[in-house]
């Protein structure tokens, strides 16, 4: 992923009213970031992994967050985070769990499978705008992943690596 001032988004979301918040979130924070959208956790591996119609990079670019909906046709959420964590070329893109369950065993679950965060889907639209702008602000304050980025391409035995991997 080229270092860039504004993430690129890509939501895996089967819900079209929810995806609709979502988008509306982004625009009224005022955050005009490249949105990606996949309907189910197929399409969601196939977009990470640039297959099919998603081998366009300069079409569909590699997200630097994904918002991640746990129940999703095809292949669930979690099915998604397992095999995201075994890609190492991937490591450094976020993954954030944007769902209705609030159940223990699913947080913990997500974050076991590697998940950045885990999030409840807020009930009103305000609520909502609120979560996005706080994803958003992190992830700037973050100096954009870059810094983990870096982390991750330290060797461990003491050989610095000083540039990021090119994820």
């Amino acid at each position: 992923m080229a270092n860039r001032t504004e993430p690129v988004v890509l939501i895996a979301e089967d819900n079209a009213d929810d995806l609709f918040m979502l988008r509306r979130a982004f625009d009224h924070i005022g955050v005009n970031v490249p949105i990606q959208t996949v309907s189910n956790g197929e399409e969601a591996i196939a977009y990470l992994a640039g297959n099919r119609k998603f081998a366009n990079r300069d079409e569909y670019p590699l997200p630097d967050i994904v918002l991640l909906d746990l129940k999703m046709p095809r292949k669930n959420g979690f099915e998604v985070l397992n095999w995201w964590r075994l890609q190492n070329n991937l490591s450094a893109i976020r993954m954030v769990v944007l769902t209705t369950s609030e159940a223990i065993r699913d947080i913990n679950e997500a974050y076991k499978l590697g998940a950045a965060s885990f999030l409840v889907k807020p009930l009103n639209f305000n609520e909502f705008r609120t979560t996005i702008f706080a994803m958003y602000e992190f992830w700037r304050n973050n100096l954009r992943g870059e810094a983990s980025r870096q982390e991750e391409s330290t060797e461990p035995n003491g050989g610095n690596s000083n540039s990021a991997s090119s994820r």
